[in-house]
């Protein structure tokens, strides 16, 4: 942060305003996919209730538990039938080896982010998300997140907000630190909307 706030005025005078952001970490693995699955496209409070629903439904968040669990019942715990569909792939890559943990957390960035979307239901995003907060990558930009989108409108003070390809664009200026940006982005939005 100490960087970027060096190098990005608009940055320093946000951190100077509302100071640091939290750290985010998430499990890897297993559960840091499922978490990425149950959050896509859902508010953090309805993540978080779906989240507690399978905790205390399966006992454990485990490709085996998924698996075992049938259809009917995982919809109950609050996934819908395709983020099911998507457990259950990515229950299944990992049992049979396809998706192999140490492997890809040996992996460069790119080569990691193409190895997670392969996977049914994983896109740029939520292999992007997963390096961010399970792998801790320091260079990583989810680009298509809208409320790093907003947030950025907010902290350039432009006219509308960037879409996924200027946003890319605005953030190359915070190489090698964009994982710290993404961070302070999000702790923008949330101060801004008053969360």
């Amino acid at each position: 942060m100490k960087a970027l706030a060096a190098s990005d005025a608009d940055v320093a005078e946000w951190l100077a305003r509302i100071g640091l952001p939290s750290p985010r970490v998430r499990p890897s693995g297993f559960e840091g996919f499922m978490r990425a699955i149950v959050a896509q496209q859902v508010s953090v409070p309805a993540a978080t209730g779906i989240w507690r629903k399978l905790e205390a439904g399966l006992g454990e968040i485990a490709p085996h538990a998924v698996l075992a669990c049938d259809d009917a019942r995982l919809r109950t715990m609050g996934l819908s039938r395709q983020k099911t569909s998507y457990a259950r792939g990515l229950a299944q890559a990992v049992m049979e080896g396809v998706l192999d943990f140490d492997e890809l957390h040996a992996a460069e960035d790119e080569a990691a982010i193409e190895t997670i979307t392969r996977l049914k239901g994983l896109g740029r995003w939520s292999a992007e998300i997963y390096l961010l907060f399970a792998m801790q990558r320091p260079d990583v930009w989810p680009a298509n997140d809208l409320a790093l989108q907003e947030a950025m409108r907010i902290l350039k003070r432009l006219r509308s907000r960037p879409d996924e390809k200027r946003l890319r664009k605005l953030g190359e200026k915070w190489r090698p630190h964009r994982s710290a940006g993404a961070l302070f982005l999000w702790h923008v939005y949330h101060h801004a909307k008053g969360r």
